[in-house]
């Protein structure tokens, strides 16, 4: 379950690994997402791996089976694929399996509807993936070791769709309570904030090799000055915010926010419960005590928003963070991400000139007003942690492995 960077490799390396590289990184993708699917398997045995309908889950047997369509549908089924972002989206070739468009595509199979399909069991969906993926290393041989960025970019794209999907298994196993050898996200050493005279910034990536559709446009803005914490936010402080009443306080609340800790009743973060002025939290069907100086996690926005209204402080946008996150590494500051997601205080939405790839369904439907996470999390691939990558959920999500960081003018 643990991913450790393949070769050393970086995730800006892996957007611009050749076919050996990215041979061996699918291969170590798909072993893991085989072992982490076991878990579930084992815990879900008696209930035949139902899981119960919910917005924020999906049936694990579907899952497996759409990371073979999904991987079909832009490979081998693809007679463009070879254009990579710009190819066009025309009928494909056949499925290994006859029945793959109707039960995996995930832009027209609705989201509730994957209960109530007669899905190939484990051992079926564990065949056509493997099948699946044969005809995907056979295709990335035949590349050659001269292929550019667009004969390897749905490889790519292939590659890192995975392992996003295992994280989401993660948060799934998390809302189940489904044991799973993750340790909580580390504690940083590092305290205080950075203070930056901002200035021009080119947001946006501009590298060769891969990059998501919504991640084009570079575009210089202007940074004021600001000062932007070093790590993460601890769960101490978050703490002392609960202690200090913050769930029962309107005003630190958006007026949506506070529409949606009453709906949902809340007087702490998921997975955690209060006695007294102690907290214990739920961590993969475990209950431990709150460790105050691990990072907060599974907050949604509007708990950070509230957090960050109570203390005094805001949200980072996305320019800011990702300004903090590479001009630190540049100038030598300690700058510390990668433990959780981060909510911003920036909404989802294109950059300048914005050009849907091929997989039009990544990006585009989601500009609509949900906030912007930076970073990573302690469940996200070695191969996803890139400073430019933009992830995007609803602001009442708490399901995701997501916490916070605060700035100030």
């Amino acid at each position: 379950m643990h991913d450790t960077p393949l070769f050393h490799q970086t995730a800006e390396d892996m957007r611009q690994a050749g076919p050996p590289v990215l041979a061996a990184a699918l291969a170590q993708a798909r072993a893991q997402t085989l072992a982490l699917f076991s878990h579930f398997e084992a815990a879900l045995a008696e209930r035949a791996m139902q899981v119960p309908l919910h917005a924020e889950l999906n049936p694990p047997l579907w899952e497996l089976g759409h990371l073979g369509w999904f991987e079909e549908h832009w490979l081998a089924r693809n007679p463009h694929r070879l254009a990579g972002p710009r190819a066009a989206n025309t009928p494909r070739s056949a499925s290994l399996l006859g029945r793959a468009d109707a039960l995996y595509d995930s832009s027209s199979v609705a989201h509730a509807a994957r209960w109530q399909l007669s899905l190939p069991d484990a051992a079926a969906a564990k065949r056509y993936i493997a099948q699946v993926r044969e005809r995907s290393l056979a295709l990335l041989g035949a590349a050659g070791a001269q292929a550019g960025d667009d004969e390897l970019y749905f490889f790519r794209l292939v590659l890192l769709h995975e392992d996003m999907h295992r994280e989401a298994w993660a948060y799934m196993a998390q809302a189940l309570d489904i044991p799973l050898p993750l340790p909580a996200p580390a504690t940083s050493t590092l305290s205080g904030e950075w203070q930056t005279d901002g200035g021009p910034f080119m947001l946006g990536h501009a590298e060769a090799g891969f990059a998501f559709d919504n991640e084009l446009g570079t575009h210089e803005v202007t940074l004021a000055p600001f000062c932007i914490d070093r790590a993460p936010l601890p769960w101490g402080p978050y703490l002392d915010f609960i202690r200090a009443g913050g769930y029962d306080d309107e005003r630190h609340w958006s007026a949506a926010g506070w529409q949606w800790r009453q709906q949902n009743k809340m007087s702490a973060p998921r997975y955690v419960q209060r006695d007294g002025d102690a907290f214990t939290r739920r961590h993969f069907g475990c209950t431990e005590p709150v460790d105050e100086s691990q990072p907060a996690i599974n907050l949604s926005a509007h708990e950070a928003q509230a957090y960050c209204h109570w203390a005094g402080r805001r949200l980072p946008s996305e320019a800011e963070w990702e300004f903090a996150a590479l001009r630190s590494a540049e100038q030598g500051e300690p700058f510390e991400w990668g433990a959780v997601w981060e909510w911003t205080a920036s909404e989802f939405a294109p950059y300048p000139g914005f050009t849907a790839h091929a997989y039009r369904d990544y990006s585009a439907p989601w500009f609509d007003g949900r906030p912007v996470l930076r970073g990573a999390s302690f469940a996200t691939s070695a191969r996803l942690r890139h400073p430019r990558y933009r992830n995007y959920f609803g602001a009442q999500r708490n399901d995701i492995f997501a916490g916070l960081r605060t700035c100030a003018t």
